[in-house]
């Protein structure tokens, strides 16, 4: 029985940890032939700056905050905790700013909206990066 157990753990193991190291791809349009920054992108998403380097206007899409990935994206690119950019958020409406960015449901919601507009910027798992979208970063 421990023969078999071993065997099976290190697979389940394995699996996991492949999911662990999966990556966030940022995508734009590929009519699109900006190319960004990671500090870039990070202004983009925190409405620091509403345009690409190469003037066309830059409408950020994030996938909702209970997906796992936004929170991987958050931490990642914005160097900000969920309970951060709720506070970030928060002010920035409260003082009439800015709003959060557009939200989609998943990577399929994400993948249409910014493969139909060529001025939105999305991030996805890049697992689910076709031919429809362009990545100009991954984390």
């Amino acid at each position: 029985m421990k023969k078999l157990i071993s065997p099976l753990l290190l697979i389940v193991s394995l699996i996991f940890s492949f999911q662990a190291v999966a990556g966030i791809a940022v995508i734009i349009n590929p009519t699109n032939d900006t190319t960004l920054t990671a500090k870039e992108i990070k202004r983009i998403f925190l409405i620091k700056t509403k345009t690409y380097p190469n003037g066309l206007n830059a409408t950020p899409v994030s996938q909702t905050e209970d997906a796992d990935i936004t929170s991987k994206f958050n931490e990642m690119v914005l160097k900000k905790s969920d309970h951060q950019l709720k506070a970030y958020w928060s002010k920035l409406i409260f003082t009439g700013k800015g709003n959060p960015p557009q939200e989609a449901a998943d990577d399929a919601a994400t993948k249409s909206l910014v493969a139909s507009n060529p001025s939105m910027i999305g991030y996805i798992d890049d697992s689910a990066v076709d031919n429809s979208v362009k990545v100009i970063a991954t984390f």
